[in-house]
């Protein structure tokens, strides 16, 4: 890849840029541990201020880490009004203590594994690496260019959402830096995200000596469970999946109270729409229990309009420069703040991180000879979007 740059100019650095990843990869910082998260946010903060950007760090809540933003100063701009927004959140899946564990920093041939490398601290840390290799070649975006590090993204950015979607409104595109997909792939479209709980309330009774006057919470909430999961339909592209559930109190006891938790994909807002009033209508199957029902939708589906399909062609082309092609994945289930963005009509480019595999797995990993071709491509998607 040493042809990536002329001969008067710095190249990309893939074990530079691997070395930076690793700094961040190796500040372990699980979602709900907001002083974790905040450790890693320190260090970014400080990155990015001697690169010399506005920051702007907003304490976190609800037991969450801060939201940092940092943005280009004019002398770093090409031009004003809208710029670019680019999103990264620092948190992680894993708990502390995984890097001493099953996912201890190493390589092993081209792939180098680490809590959190895939999803997301590489796509994170490959950002701020390419504004830094753009100014290191005296060059600037020709927009202002936004950075905005998200610490509670994982479990659904339920404090970061208000933030993220006044700032996309201020800009002209959102550049998501999410991992990567299977080569050299990139996502334009993303499923939106319902989480959905149900409680039902029975009866209890004695197991052995008075069963008959027991209404089973867990029989009503097997029957409410079979007929969730049948309306995953794989046609129309909805999952429904009861991830979660408790109940009862022994098992002598016809249980009174059963609960569930639900995760809901579906591919357009139509169906969104749909498919929340199915669940929030949902009734007794059995006779003398209660079933209450809340919940919504967490992210918005996120689907590939002509901007989107604009700005992903923007990003084939510099890749073209590489001699690569850039593909887009089919519609993809999981979630992103990206779903945000796009949901408010802003031209959204998402999974343009270090291509891996193992995303919330103890074989996370990302694949080193990703590192400059990514590098490359977010670098010139800030120098030439305009």
């Amino acid at each position: 890849m040493a042809e990536m740059a002329k001969a008067n100019e710095p190249k990309i650095d893939a074990d530079e840029v691997l070395g930076g990843i690793v700094e961040w990869v190796s500040i372990e910082s699980p979602s709900h541990d907001a002083k974790a998260v905040n450790k890693v946010v320190d260090h970014v903060e400080g990155q990015f201020r001697d690169l010399g950007l506005k920051l702007d760090r907003v304490p976190g809540v609800d037991g969450f880490g801060d939201i940092l933003e940092c943005k280009t100063p004019p002398e770093l701009n090409g031009g004003d009004g809208k710029g670019i927004l680019v999103l990264a959140h620092l948190d992680t899946v894993h708990p502390i203590g995984m890097i001493e564990k099953d996912l201890k920093v190493r390589r092993e041939g081209d792939s180098i594994f680490g809590p959190g490398i895939y999803d997301m601290k590489a796509g994170g840390y490959i950002a701020y690496y390419a504004l830094r290799h753009l100014i290191r070649q005296g060059k600037k975006p020709k927009l202002p260019v936004t950075f905005l590090f998200i610490p509670e993204e994982e479990v659904g950015s339920p404090t970061s959402r208000a933030r993220i979607e006044a700032a996309a409104k201020g800009h002209k595109y959102a550049l998501v830096m999410e991992p990567g997909r299977d080569g050299d792939k990139v996502v334009t479209s993303r499923k939106g995200v319902g989480r959905f709980t149900l409680t039902v309330k029975g009866i209890a009774s004695h197991a052995g000596v008075r069963h008959q006057d027991g209404r089973s919470a867990i029989h009503e909430m097997a029957k409410q469970i079979v007929r969730i999961e049948n309306k995953t339909d794989y046609a129309r592209g909805i999952t429904c999946n009861v991830g979660l559930i408790q109940g009862g109190t022994g098992v002598n006891v016809v249980p009174s109270e059963c609960k569930i938790e639900v995760d809901l994909r579906v591919p357009s807002q139509q169906l969104a729409e749909e498919m929340t009033r199915w669940f929030l209508g949902l009734e007794p199957i059995g006779q003398d229990v209660e079933l209450h029902v809340e919940g919504g939708m967490n992210r918005p589906p996120y689907q590939k309009d002509a901007g989107i399909a604009d700005l992903f062609g923007k990003a084939q082309a510099i890749y073209r420069e590489i001699g690569k092609e850039l593909e887009d994945v089919p519609l993809t289930g999981g979630g992103s703040d990206g779903n945000f963005t796009a949901a408010l009509g802003i031209p959204t480019l998402d999974g343009l991180g270090a291509d891996g595999k193992g995303a919330h797995a103890a074989n996370e990993q990302i694949y080193y000879s990703s590192l400059v071709p990514r590098t490359y491509l977010c670098a010139r998607l800030l120098e030439t979007l305009d």
